[in-house]
């Protein structure tokens, strides 16, 4: 266990905390505990390379973990009401290429394979950030215009991190489908 692998690992309780201040209304605390989260996302990875403490848990662990923050923050939001009601289908498309992504790393792990995460990934991840960033700050009462401002560009982002979320699924899972096709075919062998 190192320092990288401890960040990672620390954005999981985060959410639970993070969603705490949402439902008590301590937006400030929200906010600033997502920050904190969003840049353990950022310095896990630079310490990693930077120290020469790249490990198959590492990787493993900062995408898993940059899943539960994201996936869990979207839910915490559309379950408070912060998300426009047409968010659902976003929220359930972002769920499924998850779901999916974390299924194919698994099978790829007990089969001693490991993969890693994808620039358009880490696009991906780095939008619905921002997007989870701007409807926190809705709540922060800076200003109206301010509110305004925030959540009109919280429907665009959250609208194109969605569709480089499904993009970026699709590419990650054709490009790694024979890991599936070694199951399927060690099935049928059977």
């Amino acid at each position: 266990m190192n320092l990288p692998n401890i960040l990672s690992i620390s954005r999981i309780p985060m959410v639970f905390l993070i969603v705490y201040f949402m439902e008590k209304e301590l937006a400030y605390w929200a906010f600033v505990f997502f920050l904190i989260s969003a840049l353990t996302d950022w310095l896990d990875g630079y310490l990693a390379r930077k120290c020469c403490q790249i490990t198959d848990f590492g990787k493993f662990m900062d995408a898993l973990a940059d899943k539960v923050l994201t996936v869990g923050l979207f839910v915490a939001l559309l379950a408070l009401g912060k998300l426009p009601d047409w968010a659902l289908f976003l929220v359930l498309l972002i769920v499924t290429r998850e779901f999916l992504v974390t299924g194919l790393r698994l099978v790829a792990a007990g089969k001693g394979r490991v993969l890693s995460a994808e620039k358009l990934g880490k696009w991906k991840t780095a939008l619905q950030m921002v997007t989870i960033g701007l409807f926190l700050m809705i709540d922060l009462d800076l200003s109206l215009d301010f509110t305004f401002q925030c959540y009109k560009c919280g429907e665009v982002i959250f609208s194109v991190a969605t569709i480089l979320t499904v993009i970026s699924g699709s590419s990650y899972l054709f490009k790694n489908r024979d890991v599936f096709r070694d199951e399927v075919e060690a099935s049928l062998h059977k």
